[in-house]
């Protein structure tokens, strides 16, 4: 679309003038990535969703092929291709088990998205707020809120990490080293 439709900017980085603020320009791009990071969520729960709908009836029909099986004739003539078909089943059944953890594995990152969301645009709030963009006070609840709404012990840690001064690579380590440390305990999944 052609700039020439769009109405007057206001002062911008762009266009600036005595109005034009570093603040106001690192807001918008806080806003920007809030935007990218809805539009990906919305566009992958739309994919889930049909993910979801298909192994739903296929996991039906799988069952009931297994249920037809499971009613051939008990004899020489059809033990083998009802066993056949009985362990084909079982090993479909088993790969749609993996398949929705891989789901459980989405909605996990699709909190760990909302939580950046949420956390960005709480920022862009604090920092548009001049009497509390100098209140370390107000940077402290703000950090405070931040983390309260992390359900995820490994999130934890790596913001805890983070405000200690580590750098993000050695706070995602850490926050790695931590998950894989319980999935040797056996969990499979961090619960959320």
């Amino acid at each position: 679309m052609d700039k020439k439709n769009f109405p007057a900017m206001k002062s911008s980085a762009v266009n600036p003038d005595l109005n034009w603020s570093q603040v106001r320009e690192t807001i918008l791009m806080l806003g920007v990535s809030i935007g990218q990071i809805d539009a990906v969520m919305r566009d992958g729960d739309e994919s889930v969703g049909v993910l979801t709908n298909s192994f739903t009836t296929m996991t039906s029909a799988v069952a009931d092929i297994g249920e037809a099986a499971r009613g051939l004739p008990d004899d020489e003539a059809t033990r083998s291709v009802r066993e056949t078909i009985e362990s084909k089943c079982g090993f479909v059944s088993g790969q749609m088990q993996h398949a929705i953890m891989a789901f459980q594995f989405y909605d996990r990152m699709v909190q760990r998205l909302d939580h950046v969301c949420r956390s960005i645009d709480a920022l862009a709030d604090l920092i548009a707020d001049s009497r509390r963009l100098y209140s370390p006070a107000e940077w402290v609840a703000i950090q405070d809120k931040i983390r309260s709404k992390y359900t995820m012990e490994s999130e934890r840690i790596m913001f805890d990490a983070i405000l200690d001064g580590a750098s993000i690579h050695d706070a995602l380590e850490l926050s790695r080293s931590w998950a894989d440390a319980e999935r040797g305990k056996g969990d499979e999944i961090e619960l959320f």
